[in-house]
């Protein structure tokens, strides 16, 4: 599920750091609605940022366009969280005496949701006893806080005052947003859809995998922290958030960029890859003729499920999926085995699963097998990363 933040730029130098910030956040998936104050507007434009966030950057409390469906409570309402950033000695005090004097404090005074400040002001504001008061005040109104770092001014004083830098601001906000991430610091692979064996420039030999299981699993891992890489082969959907993506059309292909990706703590094989290719490619289009259909002779292709369970630098973790039409778990059973994986996931495809949202699946470990009830791809997706992180906390 995607999240989104409201952010309020205040009026100090470190309003350019906000840019970096709204590109990061979009990188991992985080959407951002911002508010920009008069003073914010002095060192970044909105055009500048209504480009990088996608978003109109509101300004004004008094904007019809937006005050007819009341824009102040509107806007605090459609997000997860409110970040203020920079968070100025005037914006932290008004947020502490409850004003309401513009569309930013307004903002602030109307949420109902989070709010997380990143303080920049001159060492001497942030040290005053009013400044150190109303930030007390916050905090015992639950407001969170990241930053001030100390450091290098632009007013060429020394101290605390500087706002904490983008990545920082980012992490303070997916722990916030993101809840627990077990699997933060963990590397992990994920290989998705079919693979296409091209016969000519035109056909192909291939199967009826959709990737939404693969999809729905590299986006859970990403959610959970896992820093994920997807190899994918065609399919029609749009690339989990926050996940790094490589795509491919062949079983070499699929190996080459897997292999590439290692090492991994964690291998998640849900592609169905195309047991056989033809042996050979015609430069051009077969014709077809009025004689007997061409034969194609086919070749075996690359196992990359057991090169990987048996590769050098094997992950901690492999899993494999496992398409059966009967005697699924049997199958399942034989095929861990052969494999030499941790675990494999089977399911049942005799029932139109490719293409669909719900799925079937038994987890075939060393323990034995495990049925999960008919749920949605996503919901399958949710719990077998919390087995993964269960697992790998075990073993840790």
């Amino acid at each position: 599920m995607s999240k989104s933040i409201l952010l309020i730029i205040g009026g100090g130098i470190a309003a350019y750091k906000c840019l970096d910030l709204i590109r990061r956040a979009k990188e991992r998936g985080i959407d951002s609605r911002t508010i920009i104050t008069k003073a914010g507007t002095e060192f970044v434009t909105p055009l500048t940022v209504s480009a990088l966030s996608g978003h109109k950057a509101h300004t004004d409390m008094f904007d019809l366009g937006s005050e007819t469906e009341m824009g102040h409570i509107q806007l605090t309402r459609m997000v997860d969280l409110v970040v203020v950033a920079p968070a100025t000695a005037n914006l932290i005090a008004q947020a502490a005496g409850g004003l309401a004097s513009d569309l930013a404090s307004t903002s602030l005074l109307a949420t109902d949701k989070p709010v997380l400040m990143a303080p920049a002001m001159n060492v001497r504001m942030w040290n005053h006893p009013a400044t150190q008061r109303n930030v007390a005040r916050l905090k015992a109104d639950g407001v969170h806080f990241v930053g001030p770092n100390e450091g290098a001014m632009a007013c060429n004083e020394y101290g605390p005052g500087r706002m904490a830098e983008p990545l920082e601001i980012l992490a303070a906000i997916e722990a916030l947003i993101l809840g627990p991430q077990p699997l933060k610091g963990v590397h992990a692979l994920v290989t998705a859809g079919p693979t296409h064996e091209p016969l000519d420039p035109v056909r192909f030999l291939g199967n009826r995998s959709s990737g939404k299981q693969g999809y729905a699993i590299a986006a859970a891992l990403a959610a959970a922290g896992a820093e994920t890489t997807l190899v994918s082969g065609p399919v029609a959907i749009a690339p989990p958030a926050g996940v790094k993506l490589i795509k491919v059309e062949t079983a070499h292909e699929m190996l080459a960029a897997t292999e590439s990706a290692l090492p991994v703590d964690v291998a998640v094989f849900t592609a169905a890859v195309a047991d056989w290719r033809p042996e050979e490619i015609a430069s051009g289009k077969i014709k077809k003729t009025s004689g007997p259909p061409p034969s194609i002779k086919l070749a075996t292709n690359p196992d990359i499920l057991a090169s990987i369970a048996r590769a050098k630098l094997r992950p901690r973790l492999v899993i494999g999926f496992a398409a059966e039409t009967e005697n699924v778990v049997v199958q399942a059973v034989q095929k861990r085995s052969k494999k030499n994986c941790d675990w494999i996931v089977a399911n049942d495809v005799s029932h139109g699963v490719f293409g669909a949202d719900r799925n079937k699946v038994h987890v075939i470990s060393a323990d034995g097998s495990e049925e999960w009830p008919e749920m949605d791809k996503h919901d399958i997706a949710n719990r077998l990363v919390a087995r993964i992180a269960k697992a790998l906390e075990t073993a840790a």
